[in-house]
C-alpha cells in the first residue's frame, strides 16, 4: 500500500505521520505543498501542525497550496483521504468535509489525551477495530467543531459522525468535550466515506513504552481494509 503526507511550511506532524505509516507497512512519501502532482498513491494524508502559522483562519492558506488541486481531484475520484487535526481544519476549508472548526469553548489550547467512540464503522477507516473506545491525544487551539442546523441533520441522517469525544467506557456527555464541539463531534466523513477529518492524532499512540497503542490499533486496521 502506497501513502502520501502533504507537507505545508508550519507542518509539525508530519514526520511523525511518516513514522506511523511507515510502521505499519505503508511505502509513504513526503510531498512538497507547492507541488502540483500526487505519487501514485491509496491514501493521501494532512497532517497535524500550523501550516502558514495558522493566520487568517487555520487552514485557510494550505487549502489554497498547488499540491490541494490534487488531493480535492484524488478525493472526489473516490481516493482516501485523511486529515488530523490541522489536515481536518483544512478539510473543512476545502469543503470536502462538512462545517468549520472554531476556538475552543474556553479560549485555550488543549494538549492532552482523550478517549473517543467510533460512531460509525461502515467505512474503511474503524471496519474490523475490535473495540468502540480509543484513546488518542489532542493538541490544538481551533478544534470546536461546528455546523449548521441543516448541515447537523445532513450529517446524522447519512452517518457521517465518525468519533465523538467520550470517557473510558464510552459514555457521551458534555463533562468528556474537550473543546465545545456539536454533539461532542471529533471526526466527521464526506458522503462517500472516503475522506475523513478528525482532531485527535492516532499517529501519537503508536508505542507502548512512549505513549500509548490505540493508534497501532487504527493502522494496522486501515491498512488491511486498503489491501
Amino acid at each position: 500500500m502506497k501513502s502520501s503526507v502533504i507537507t505545508f511550511p508550519g507542518s509539525n506532524c508530519d514526520r511523525d505521520m511518516d513514522v506511523a505509516l511507515k510502521k505499519f507497512g505503508f511505502k509513504n512519501k513526503m510531498v512538497w505543498h507547492a507541488d502540483t502532482e500526487l505519487p501514485k498513491s491509496d491514501l493521501v494524508v494532512l497532517p497535524g501542525g500550523f501550516s502558514y502559522g495558522d493566520y487568517l483562519r487555520c487552514g485557510s492558506m494550505a487549502s489554497k497550496s498547488n499540491i490541494m488541486h490534487s488531493v480535492i481531484n484524488f478525493a472526489n475520484s473516490g481516493g482516501m483521504v485523511m486529515g488530523i487535526c490541522n489536515g481536518f481544519q483544512i478539510l473543512v476549508e476545502t469543503g470536502l468535509v462538512p462545517g468549520v472548526l472554531l476556538r475552543n469553548k474556553y479560549l485555550e489550547f488543549i494538549c492532552k489525551n482523550v478517549f473517543v467512540k467510533i460512531n460509525d464503522k461502515q467505512n474503511k477507516y474503524f471496519k474490523n477495530v475490535d473495540t468502540k473506545v480509543l484513546e488518542f491525544h489532542i493538541a490544538h487551539n481551533e478544534g470546536n467543531y461546528f455546523c449548521t442546523n441543516d448541515q447537523l441533520k445532513e450529517i446524522e441522517d447519512n452517518n457521517l459522525i465518525a468519533i465523538k469525544y467520550c470517557d473510558e467506557n464510552g459514555k457521551i456527555e458534555e463533562q468528556y468535550n474537550p473543546n465545545g464541539s456539536i454533539k461532542n463531534i471529533a471526526g466527521v466523513f464526506n458522503k462517500k466515506k472516503n475522506v475523513l477529518g478528525m482532531m485527535p492524532h492516532p499517529e501519537r499512540m503508536i508505542d507502548t513504552s512512549l505513549s500509548g497503542e490505540d493508534g497501532s490499533l487504527f493502522f494496522k486496521n486501515l491498512i488491511n481494509n486498503l489491501r
